[in-house]
Parts: C-alpha cells; structure tokens; sequence
C-alpha cells in the first residue's frame, strides 16, 4: 500500500475528513491525498518519495517557487530573534508601508494572520464605518469561513441568502444578497431596490475559487459607480490576486480602486499573514482610533512578516511579472492545442501566474458556467496528469499557479505528459 493511503488512514482516525482544510481530502476527484514531505523550486516530492511538478504552489504564496533560499533565511534570522512578542516590531511598519505604497488607495493597512480574518474583519468595518448591515457576495466566489459569507443564494435575486454551512444561523445569512457574477442588470436592480441598506460589496476582482474566472469590464465599473453612488464601501478580495496576477494586484490591472482591499498568499511568502486596508477615513474607525472592534494576538507575527517582506522584495525585481505571466501562457496554450489536437472539448486562461483549467469550450463567465463544465472528465484527466508527476489542483472549482521557479522545460514536460491524457481522454 502506498505510504500516502497508509497516512491518510491514520489522519482519518484522528482528523476530521484526515485533513486540516477540506479540498485537501481529494473529495471531489477521489482517491486518496498526496501526504508532502518536502517541495522546492517548482517540484514537491510526496511521502513516497515521488516528484511533482507543482501547479498549486500552497494555493498561491509560494510565487517565488518552494523554499526558496532569500526568504528561508529571512524565516531563520527572524526565528532566532523570537517566534512571537505580541507587541510591534519595526518589521510590521516596513511591511505596512510597502503595502500602501504599491497598492492604490490603501491609505492605512492592519495586518493579521489568515485571509478569513481579513474579509470577516473587512466586513465589520464596512459595517461599522456605514451603520448598515446588509453585505452583497457573489455566487461562486469564496472569502473564507465567517458565518456571512457561507451563504448560497436565495430565491430570488432581491431575496437574502440562506446559510450554506452547518452552524450557520438563518439570522446571519439573511444580511447576506448573493447575486451572479458578470452580471451588473442584476447589480442595478438590486441597488435600485435596496442601496440604502448595503454596507459593502465583496468580490474576486479575478474569480478563483470557481476556477478562474475573469471579470467583464462592465461589471467591475458598475461596482464601483453603485458602491460610489449609494455610499456602500466597495471590498476587493485580493487574498488570492494580490501580488499574484500584478505587482498592484487585480486592481491595478482593471484601474478601478475599491474602498477596501484584503490580502493574504504571497503577502505571507508560504506563513499565515493575512491584511485589509484602504481609506485613512475608513480605516481610522477601527481599534483603538475607532469603535470597531479587532485584535490578534499573532497579528503581524516577526517570523511571517519576515517571509512576506522578503517575497514581496523577489516580485519587485526587474521583469519578474513578465516572466511569470509569459510561463502561465506557455502552459494554458499547450495544454489547448493539444487537446485541440485530440478533438477533447477544453479551454484554458490565464492572468499573471494564476491560470484556469476548464473542459468546455469556451471560459466560463460565471457559477453556473462552472457548473456546466465536464467535472467527470477533469477527475480523469487530474488522476492521470498526477500518474505521470504533475500536481494541479485537486477540485475542477480551483485556480492553479505557476511560480518564477517553472522553467520552460518543467512547462513543456508537462504539456508532453498532458498530450498522451488527452488521447486517452478521446478514446
């Protein structure tokens, strides 16, 4: 038996689902998970001592490819001084500077320690600094596990959400709107009926947890005009995109700045960092300058921040984008062509180093495009492509990355490997 099942076996008696995050578990592709002992560069080799080449990069943070040596030593200098104070450093003011000087609008930025603490903390401010409670999210889109945000949509496109995770109570939900994405009819409509009541709007500038999804030009300044017009503050969920799609994020790839922007991934360089920033006159309403509530006692830690300084230093050199974004191309157009080749109905995309996979023809506009995909045929062609040592994400609903660690060769290796699936997948 392989030592991968033989762990996961083990992690079951003791771990709910035997993982600690539940795409992890292989649950939508099935099989058994791939238990990692180490990674570097752009390969991980699993707990029996088999090689990757790696194209979910820790779901987003490990740009610069894995262990890599400027931030390891970061990491090691930082640890010897002291794994945690809980009080400032110098390190946590260089951080939140580089982070309002590269991206537009953060005036004043508070770190803490996971994505999820950086959306629901984001939210409360929103609510705070308007005096209202309903939030509108977007079908498909996820931004951790607060109970407002685990809510599928209602009824109807004017009707408040219902709870979509257990534990969640209807009272939550039902300051939540969940519309389409891709969509701004719908927006208009339902500023129209209830822009009085709406505190924020949170979204994926770049969808990517419904795969990648990317966003019509329409849709995203219709945000920003509805949000401007009715006084709803505008969040951009930038955990996944920041840094990862441009050095200014989504955000300065599209030219519309939100209110609010959330941060996590590459931010942390591979440590649990997380961030929500934006408008000093937002921002001033926070603790201790203001009545909103938020505090973490891990926030900022020196060992993290070290990490993330240090990624954040690599993306800044000289022609790292273009690089990034020309090894993402590399591998969605060969993956196209030679499925095209076998007649197997696919389609791939990227922007910057995040990419999506998608076996229909055409990308996806939104939820229910991802829906209609041929998922039965992703699990065929994910199994087979992790058979010949290639690691994508294991969920037809995820983005994937490539890192500045995937030489041309590792893309080409991957695209030969995939051209043999593909014939399979046509037989």
């Amino acid at each position: 038996m392989s030592q991968n099942e033989t762990l996961f076996n083990r992690a079951q008696q003791v771990i709910p689902g035997g993982v600690n995050s539940p795409v992890r578990a292989f649950g939508s592709v099935g099989g058994f998970p791939r238990f990692i002992q180490r990674a570097e560069g752009a390969r991980m080799w699993d707990a029996d001592g088999k090689a990757y080449i790696d194209y979910v990069g820790s779901w987003g943070p490990a740009i610069a490819g894995h262990a890599h040596p400027e931030i390891v030593e970061a990491v090691r200098k930082a640890a010897l001084d002291g794994l945690s104070f809980g009080a400032p450093t110098e390190a946590e003011v260089e951080m939140a500077e580089q982070l309002c000087a590269q991206l537009p609008g953060m005036d004043m930025v508070r770190l803490v320690s996971s994505g999820t603490e950086a959306t629901m903390s984001a939210i409360r401010l929103a609510r705070g600094f308007t005096g209202r409670d309903a939030i509108i999210k977007f079908e498909g889109c996820y931004h951790g596990h607060a109970d407002c945000l685990l809510v599928k949509a209602g009824s109807g496109a004017l009707t408040f959400g219902n709870p979509s995770s257990g534990g969640v109570p209807a009272d939550f939900a039902k300051h939540t709107l969940v519309l389409d994405y891709n969509d701004p009819d719908q927006l208009e409509a339902t500023f129209k009926a209830k822009g009085s009541d709406i505190a924020a709007v949170i979204v994926e500038p770049f969808a990517g947890n419904m795969n990648l999804v990317r966003p019509s030009d329409r849709f995203l300044q219709t945000l920003r005009e509805l949000c401007t017009a009715h006084g709803a503050v505008l969040i951009f969920d930038e955990v996944m995109t920041g840094f990862r799609v441009g050095p200014q994020g989504a955000q300065g790839l599209v030219g519309i700045t939100p209110d609010l922007t959330t941060l996590g991934k590459v931010v942390g360089g591979g440590m649990p960092v997380g961030a929500f920033g934006g408008r000093r006159d937002i921002m001033e309403k926070i603790a201790p300058l203001g009545p909103v509530y938020q505090a973490g006692t891990l926030s900022g830690s020196p060992v993290a921040v070290a990490a993330g300084l240090a990624s954040l230093k690599l993306v800044r050199q000289a022609g790292f984008y273009e690089q990034l974004a020309d090894r993402a191309r590399q591998l969605t157009e060969g993956l196209s062509a030679v499925a095209r080749q076998h007649g197997v109905a696919f389609c791939a995309q990227s922007v910057g180093g995040m990419f999506g996979l998608y076996f229909s023809e055409e990308p996806p506009q939104g939820f229910a495009d991802v829906m209609a995909s041929d998922r039965e045929r992703f699990n065929r062609f994910f199994h087979a492509m992790l058979e010949h040592g290639h690691y994508f994400a294991p969920s037809a609903f995820e983005a994937g990355f490539v890192s500045a660690a995937h030489t041309v060769e590792d893309i080409d290796a991957t695209i030969c490997a995939a051209e043999q699936v593909f014939a399979d997948l046509a037989a």
